[in-house]
């Protein structure tokens, strides 16, 4: 019997979702969400935490100086970017949730104007004729359902679906942030200068800035390995900043 390639099990996979009548373990769209919060709470650690160490590296200070501003950095930062993230999540809900409101307004007190709205948008889509004049028919014969079409067609903002709690988004973007920005501090608890601990530093957020790239296959479907090299290139480079503007300064203050 021939292997099954990668393709013929994901092939397979999708088959057997839709025979079970359930696609959406397949999309897997509600976890993209806080997948996304995931990846910018633990690559906005990483990166400014390690920017924190190499650019006392640069500066040539103590392992001391490193945990300290590190610790100070994973949690006023960690926060500040949950609550960011909240009010950004809770903003946007309330943005949406206006918007309907002011469709349902329109539709219910202006219903002419909506439906002509409707065929507009339809014919555009290509519609016509007798299929155009049925679809509008369809579509305005349900409230719920004309409104959803008024807030995706002309506003382009999804009406409803995977939405997730801001409260939520924002844990995820805390935990991330703290978890995996902790990582380039382990090093400077061996008791080692900060000078001979930056090199331990620079392996450790390597791997874990791989890592944190590399997971986002899980959803994605991108090849694991090359996720994790962008992800490892775009804090490799953050850090570099961070390292040459700490070794400039102190460069200048000396």
């Amino acid at each position: 019997m021939k292997p099954q390639t990668e393709l013929d099990k994901r092939i397979a996979e999708i088959r057997r979702m839709h025979h079970k009548g359930n696609t959406e373990a397949f999309h897997r769209t509600g976890v993209g969400g806080y997948l996304r919060d995931f990846v910018y709470g633990a690559n906005d650690g990483i990166i400014t935490t390690f920017a924190v160490v190499a650019g006392v590296a640069g500066a040539n200070l103590s392992a001391k100086i490193v945990l300290i501003l590190g610790f100070a950095n994973l949690l006023a930062d960690g926060f500040s970017m949950a609550m960011s993230n909240y009010l950004g999540e809770k903003s946007n809900r309330d943005f949406v949730a206006t918007e309907r409101s002011r469709e349902e307004w329109e539709v219910e007190k202006l219903p002419e104007e909506e439906q002509q709205e409707i065929r507009e948008m339809y014919i555009k889509k290509g519609f016509e004729g007798e299929v155009l004049e049925k679809v509008v028919a369809t579509i305005t014969s349900n409230k719920k359902l004309w409104v959803d079409e008024m807030m995706t067609g002309e506003h382009g903002l999804i009406p409803h679906g995977h939405e997730s709690q801001p409260w939520k988004n924002a844990l995820t973007t805390f935990v991330a942030f703290v978890v995996a920005g902790f990582v380039p501090l382990v090093p400077y608890f061996a008791g080692l200068s900060a000078r001979e601990t930056f090199p331990y530093a620079i392996v450790a957020t390597a791997l874990i800035l791989f890592t944190v790239g590399s997971l986002r296959t899980l959803i994605t479907y991108r090849r694991w390995w090359l996720s994790g090299l962008e992800m490892l290139g775009v804090g490799m480079v953050a850090a570099g900043v961070a390292y040459a503007v700490g070794a400039f300064l102190s460069g200048i203050v000396n």
